[in-house]
């Protein structure tokens, strides 16, 4: 079971206030998206569920944010374990420099993994989730820096799956990306909900609509409206979700 429950998380940038009393809770095999203009803390509250955070200086929070139960901000928490079951993958492609098979296997090298067999089996099994294996399977010891951004971000999100992540984020996946490859983006969280929990920032509404069961919308730090993502769109209850929405503000 790989819920999250957040319950009243402040986040702070030195003294800037980011997050406001954040309470919500991600139910598992569901796609999620977080909704609002610029600024308004839906990255930053997404990178709360895996403790990135905690790498930029000055950052202070209050509050708890439990998975599978199990406060993450416990005492004793095991970061680089936490990070192995929530994945992550960023705004633009950051393959490393190696080859596209290489890319994949790494976290599983890391993870202490050294049967090439199983690596084997499971870079093809990921490459596979991710609708990659097809235009990749022929020129695996290549460079990953030759595919296009597309197949890259597509590869980082088999990178994410080949530890066997219960939750994947991730932060505006599509937004550097052409539409085509965008759709290919969308096509593949839809299918992947039915294995993990997947939680999407979007500043693209249709996209939010079109790929998302659940839709939270935030505002200056606030979390204003959260609920089944039809109800969202087609009858939000807050005036400022509508006003954002139709494209009033943002």
């Amino acid at each position: 079971m790989y819920s999250i429950v957040a319950e009243h998380i402040d986040f702070y940038y030195q003294k800037f206030h980011a997050l406001k009393d954040i309470s919500l809770e991600v139910e598992e095999h569901t796609v999620t998206a977080f909704i609002g203009p610029s600024g308004c803390g839906k990255s930053t509250f997404l990178r709360i569920m895996n403790r990135m955070n905690d790498l930029i200086d000055g950052t202070s929070m209050t509050g708890k944010m439990f998975i599978e139960g199990k406060d993450i901000y416990g005492r004793g928490v095991d970061v680089d374990q936490l990070r192995s079951i929530v994945g992550m993958v960023f705004q633009k492609p950051n393959p490393f420099p190696k080859s596209i098979y290489e890319n994949v296997a790494y976290g599983l090298r890391v993870a202490g993994i050294r049967d090439r067999h199983l690596i084997g089996e499971r870079v093809e099994l990921s490459l596979k989730s991710a609708a990659l294996w097809d235009e990749v399977k022929d020129k695996l010891k290549k460079s990953a820096f030759e595919l296009s951004g597309g197949q890259q971000q597509r590869l980082c999100i088999a990178r994410a799956l080949a530890v066997k992540p219960g939750i994947i984020l991730m932060d505006e996946p599509a937004s550097a990306l052409d539409p085509l490859s965008t759709a290919k983006i969308e096509d593949l969280i839809f299918s992947l909900k039915d294995e993990y929990t997947i939680v999407i920032v979007t500043h693209n509404m249709q996209q939010a609509s079109r790929v998302s069961d659940k839709t939270a919308f935030f505002y200056m730090g606030s979390l204003v409206e959260y609920g089944n993502t039809r109800d969202i769109f087609m009858n939000p209850v807050k005036e400022a979700t509508q006003n954002y929405i139709t494209g009033r503000f943002g």
